[in-house]
């Protein structure tokens, strides 16, 4: 019989797909109540014969944001139960204290989009928020950049970043405060939260979905697990691909860290 563990955005009929069984076979098998409710972390017993041995399948070697190639990968977005901590989100005052350039305006705009994406990636406490909204700070210059300021030309025909068809690097430019970059990232993207990004790529730059993008690709590379550990060059590195602007990331750490550990 086969175990499975749970990641991030798994839903009981995307795994009833894949193993080729059915949501009521895997709630019964696992006495499962709620079948839209899976905990992250978990693992499940998978119905059915023919199967043996543990799977973990996320997609090792996927590409980053920006086509550097990265470890972890990225399961469609589902329903999952939230991680202890405080699932109320941040406050407006917290927010401008982390980021003190952010107008007043566009802080009370992305605010509740920010808040819910952090919880559906169970960034919930004041270790794993600070790390995360610490290098959304430089990434996006305390959220001033939603979109990529050159035009995308540079990035036409790079198959490295899936632009095969012309227009692809304007069209797939830059989105959002970790910057979605490609065809190739745009449907990944696309694919894990449910919004066609690939026919319409400006949504990447509206908070509701930036946001999502910014936590699915966090939740994506495992990150939670070193902010746990108060482990921040590890995450930079793997945001980064090496350590470029770390210390003004860390000085913004520095911040967040002042700020929500009170």
């Amino acid at each position: 019989m086969s175990i499975i563990n749970i990641k991030w955005g798994d839903t009981l009929s995307q795994l009833a797909q894949r193993f080729g069984t059915s949501v009521e076979a895997f709630a019964k098998k696992n006495n499962i109540k709620d079948p839209d409710l899976i905990l992250a972390g978990s693992t499940l017993l998978v119905p059915g014969k023919g199967f043996s041995g543990q799977s973990s399948y996320g997609t090792e070697g996927a590409s980053r944001l920006d086509g550097r190639s990265g470890t972890g990968g990225a399961a469609a977005a589902g329903p999952i139960a939230p991680a202890k901590g405080d699932t109320n989100g941040i406050s407006l005052q917290e927010l401008k204290q982390i980021m003190p350039t952010l107008p007043d305006d566009k802080a009370q705009q992305y605010l509740p989009y920010l808040n819910s994406a952090m919880n559906e990636a169970q960034i919930t406490t004041p270790q794993r928020r600070a790390a995360f909204l610490a290098q959304l700070a430089h990434e996006s210059g305390q959220l001033k950049y939603m979109e990529e300021i050159a035009s995308g030309s540079a990035y036409e025909g790079r198959s490295d970043l899936g632009n095969t068809q012309p227009g692809d690097g304007t069209r797939f430019k830059g989105r959002g405060p970790i910057q979605l970059t490609g065809r190739a990232n745009y449907a990944a993207a696309s694919q894990a939260l449910g919004v066609d990004l690939v026919r319409n790529p400006e949504r990447a730059a509206d908070p509701d979905v930036a946001f999502r993008i910014a936590t699915w690709y966090w939740s994506s590379r495992d990150l939670n697990q070193y902010a746990d550990k108060g482990d921040f060059s590890s995450i930079t590195y793997r945001i980064n691909g090496g350590y470029n602007g770390a210390a003004d990331r860390n000085q913004y750490y520095a911040s967040a860290k002042d700020t929500l550990y009170a």
